[in-house]
């Protein structure tokens, strides 16, 4: 039995290249294409963890985790984000929940063992 993971990218190819990786890995996978989603999502899905898009429609990525980082609930909840833009891999390094950090293009390798990796942590 896999785990569920909530994935969060405005681009569709990213998102079904993600779903897809992590299907295949047994897990149960709900995708979100905006960032005023995901709040709403987290509460009705209880993801075990989140595959997280920097730049998103709506609300960023920062700012999601911000907000999730200091929710009671979802503080916990494993995060591997991906963005094209690398300088903004600092920006997440103040997030214990930030499991892992991958630039687009990315290898399914890495995303497979990335989420491997977090959801180890939150076992």
């Amino acid at each position: 039995m896999g785990n569920k993971i909530l994935v969060v990218d405005d681009d569709p190819e990213i998102s079904s290249l993600v779903e897809y990786t992590l299907e295949s890995l047994g897990h149960t996978v709900k995708v979100c294409d905006n960032g005023r989603e995901v709040l709403d999502t987290l509460r009705s899905f209880k993801p075990d963890m989140m595959v997280l898009d920097v730049m998103l429609p709506g609300i960023d990525g920062y700012s999601l985790a911000s907000q999730i980082s200091e929710d009671p609930d979802l503080g916990k909840m494993p995060i591997v984000v991906l963005s094209a833009l690398e300088p903004s891999r600092t920006m997440f390094q103040r997030f214990s929940q930030v499991a892992a950090f991958l630039t687009k293009p990315f290898n399914t390798d890495d995303l497979m063992e990335a989420v491997k990796n977090a959801l180890a942590k939150k076992a």
